[in-house]
């Protein structure tokens, strides 16, 4: 490699490292808005509850967030007209409306039943025959082509599953080929990574960074930047709400408003609710630390690391008060062969994954 090339390569990984210690403005899309066009690299985390969309803009990473999910209704030329007039962005197929991302929530609230997902357990969901399609169109209600042709992309992508192989690949490949599509070169990055990349800058990107998601759980020990080793648990908010839901018999889609608006950790519960919630939070961040121990305490090769490193939290699953109060509880329960220095929650859970992978893609920035 040239002088020139080192300098370059050495500019690009400062560029990197300064965006990750630059704040969010994170906003949700709105109604009507048009997708962005990309001037520069991207970072898109495609998540089982939400995509969010990242830039690196001045002072600040700007972040633009769209839920996951779709409601169907039947077509009619008179609903038709509403929708576009009240500007919920939708399409057509097979005598059915498809709403998508935010609206589709306020619909099934209306309906008192479940929004549908293009994704289950963190990967596509097998079991929705348009669930791709559909995901396609949610991403570009916040992406246009880019502005520079061949664009750097960086999505997320979980880690395998502890016990299943391989089950990632088609989800994985299916993605870089329709970014690829639109006029991107895509690279995929561990969620779990993704969260080192975006909070452990002050660290030397060492540590452990946990995305407790919608429908899973993802994990990466990172020493120096370097993914040692990663994985996933396929439980996450979602099993919570299900379970949660079955428990009490009310909507998933209810019990997932519920618990974002109201949930608190750090207190007893006070409804038949909350005790479910607790409950079945308690479970997930139990499976959690469990995989966490078996894996680190099995894997082959652990780097020797001189001083304790941080445990950082992310994900929307980890924003209710408490939550990591909890989880520094019952890790004080198990024995790991990495000594912990603290443990944290990213400044802002919901973008940690979309802002690390920007930083990934302005490092690999061609």
């Amino acid at each position: 490699m040239s002088d020139k090339s080192d300098t370059n390569a050495m500019n690009l990984v400062e560029s990197a490292i300064e965006a990750s210690q630059k704040a969010v403005v994170a906003r949700s899309k709105e109604a009507g808005e048009e997708a962005q066009q990309p001037r520069g690299p991207v970072g898109l985390d495609i998540g089982t509850s939400n995509l969010v969309m990242a830039e690196n803009k001045g002072k600040n990473v700007h972040t633009v967030k769209q839920v996951n999910a779709f409601f169907t209704i039947p077509y009619s030329k008179f609903t038709k007209k509403i929708l576009v007039e009240n500007d919920i962005s939708f399409f057509e197929k097979d005598g059915q409306f498809y709403i998508l991302g935010n609206s589709a929530e306020s619909f099934a609230t209306m309906f008192n039943t479940n929004t549908r997902r293009t994704m289950e357990r963190g990967v596509l969901n097998a079991t929705e025959v348009e669930g791709l399609t559909v995901l396609r169109a949610l991403i570009n209600t916040l992406l246009q082509s880019p502005q520079k042709p061949n664009e750097i992309i960086c999505f997320s992508t979980p880690g395998e599953p502890t016990g299943k192989e391989n089950s990632v690949v088609y989800h994985e490949e299916i993605l870089k080929r329709f970014l690829s599509e639109i006029g991107f070169t895509p690279m995929s990055v561990n969620e779990g990574q993704a969260v080192v990349m975006s909070e452990l800058a002050d660290d030397n990107f060492s540590g452990i960074g946990i995305s407790m998601g919608g429908g899973m759980c993802n994990v990466c020990l990172s020493y120096l930047s370097v993914p040692v080793t990663t994985f996933s648990i396929q439980k996450g908010g979602d099993y919570v709400d299900s379970m949660v839901a079955a428990s009490v018999g009310e909507s998933a889609t209810k019990i997932k408003l519920l618990k974002e608006e109201t949930l608190n950790l750090s207190r007893d519960p006070r409804t038949r609710v909350e005790t479910a919630l607790h409950i079945f939070y308690d479970e997930l961040i139990v499976a959690l630390l469990q995989n966490l121990q078996r894996v680190l305490t099995t894997a082959d090769k652990l780097p020797k690391v001189s001083k304790p490193v941080p445990i950082v939290l992310a994900g929307g699953s980890v924003k209710p008060k408490g939550c990591r109060e909890r989880f520094e509880k019952m890790l004080r329960k198990i024995s790991l062969p990495v000594e912990i220095s603290e443990v944290r929650v990213s400044e802002d859970p919901l973008n940690t994954i979309a802002k690390g992978a920007l930083v990934m893609a302005l490092a690999e920035e061609i």
